[in-house]
């Protein structure tokens, strides 16, 4: 008997990855290929890292490709006849031989860093790159003067009285 669990409540806490959760509850329900397995980390408050599982490739069998928001990870093994031609017989085959892609919605301004390839572990870091002109910014708020009058914190021309 399966559940649907509800992301809702974890996608307020979550800056730029909203539908990577949708992606997520998809995948629960099989709507996705399970293949290849992977892991989102929430490493600070503006940067993540994806982790694929992709046992058997090799680095040269991997591509990545950012375009668009979109973030798309894929592979082909160079034996894509899955050892057959070599005269493998296999009695059962659960490592998987043949190509895979896998793709990722990301947020308006994540921009993928790197990506290392190590023992089958594929780590992309991405980072939350705001540009300052959409930064929120602290505005001061003018108060009452000293003497009790309503003064709104904008000075006017004019307005300046000289001591005679």
């Amino acid at each position: 008997m399966r559940t649907n669990f509800d992301f809702t409540p974890y996608r307020r806490s979550t800056i730029g990855f909203d539908r990577l959760f949708d992606l997520l509850e998809s995948s629960a329900r099989g709507e996705t290929p399970a293949y290849p397995p992977f892991d989102i980390e929430r490493e600070s408050e503006d940067r993540y890292r994806i982790t694929l599982a992709l046992a058997g490739f090799a680095r040269d069998e991997i591509e990545i490709v950012a375009q668009n928001n979109l973030l798309t990870v894929s592979g082909r093994k160079g034996d894509d006849k899955g050892g057959e031609a070599a005269g493998k017989r296999y009695l059962h085959r659960g490592i998987p031989a043949g190509a895979f892609e896998r793709t990722f919605q990301l947020a308006d301004f994540v921009v993928v860093e790197d990506a290392r390839f190590d023992n089958g572990l594929l780590s992309i870091s991405l980072k939350r790159e705001i540009p300052e002109a959409m930064k929120p910014r602290k505005i001061a708020v003018g108060g009452g003067a000293e003497n009790g009058a309503a003064n709104d914190g904008v000075k006017r021309l004019g307005s300046e009285s000289h001591a005679a």
